[in-house]
């Protein structure tokens, strides 16, 4: 594999490489199975991998190396990553803060063991400055579905269902020693529906963020090398140069907010996802959707970004 070299400042840049996994290979028979394992519906992981090939060609048409970190698993670590059924949301694993990589740590004990086989991957791919893996020894919860690097100075980060307050702050001195200056910490009902951010809002350019409009009415905490205070979010976001559309639909589905920039005019969207939520302002109205139908990956409760770990972005 050509040396990877992370850089990622922003959620809209261009896309360069991106990591992903291919879907387990057990399948989730039947509703009740799916109700205890938290997805939403029954999977077939043949179907379900056939989704994920698509949106692999889609990302690769477009000039993306995409990175299947299952293919470089050792037979030992393969034989049980095949088998654990949400190896595919590798979202979570870690997030690129600039030009450091720092892990997350599962919020359940159900996805523990995909963060350990990422981890020694990324020990073995990054030099020591650039990724420890030591550095989530000392979280409780961290799963980066609930980050967003807004720009060079700001993160967004949800403590949640998922992500312990604790660990935002054992993170924050690496934060902000990896360049940033402030993180804005917002604090989420905890539902199956706002499990993570990104299930919740979304970065869809430069200057503009996709949110439910239940958000505009929850604080921020800001925290800086200096202190601490709170505003409320849409200061906060507006602040950091991005204009807000506030969502009111009211079956809203994870497909409509959950998409990935591919670069700064094109949005990789599910076919499932609300069109009209991504026209409904002007600077969306030239927006390239490059749609592909993950219906069956969808399934299990996660979207197109949650299934893509950006590691460059220029």
């Amino acid at each position: 594999m050509e040396k990877i070299l992370p850089n990622c400042w922003s959620e809209h840049g261009e896309l360069k490489t991106v990591m992903v996994c291919s879907p387990s290979s057990l399948d989730i028979p039947d509703q009740r199975t799916a109700d205890y394992v938290g997805w939403e519906k029954p999977v077939n992981q043949e179907k379900a991998k056939e989704d994920h090939e698509r949106m692999k060609r889609a990302m690769e048409d477009k000039g993306v190396t995409v990175v299947d970190y299952s293919h470089f698993l050792t037979e030992d670590k393969a034989e049980l990553n095949h088998q654990l059924i949400n190896r595919v949301f590798v979202r979570d694993l870690a997030c690129v803060y600039g030009n450091t990589v720092i892990p997350g740590d599962a919020g359940i004990t159900m996805r523990a063991p995909e963060y350990v086989h990422s981890h020694e991957l990324f020990q073995a791919w990054f030099d020591e400055k650039t990724f420890s893996i030591t550095d989530n020894n000392r979280l409780k919860a961290l799963e980066n579905g609930d980050v967003f690097i807004l720009n060079k100075d700001a993160v967004f980060i949800n403590t949640g269902m998922r992500t312990s307050i604790e660990s935002i702050e054992e993170i924050q001195q690496e934060i902000f020693q990896a360049g940033f200056s402030e993180i804005g910490i917002i604090d989420l009902p905890r539902t199956g529906e706002t499990l993570h951010l990104d299930m919740n809002c979304n970065v869809a350019g430069s200057d503009l963020l996709i949110a439910k409009s239940y958000m505009r009415l929850f604080p921020v905490q800001i925290i800086t090398g200096k202190g601490g205070r709170y505003v409320m979010m849409e200061e906060f976001i507006q602040r950091h140069g991005f204009d807000i559309l506030w969502t009111d639909a009211v079956n809203h589905t994870v497909a409509d907010i959950n998409f990935l920039n591919l670069d700064p005019e094109t949005l990789l969207v599910s076919t499932k996802a609300n069109k009209k939520i991504l026209k409904d302002h002007p600077r969306l109205r030239g927006k390239n959707l490059l749609e592909v139908d993950v219906n069956e990956l969808e399934k299990g409760g996660g979207g197109i970004r949650c299934m893509t770990l950006p590691f460059e972005r220029i």
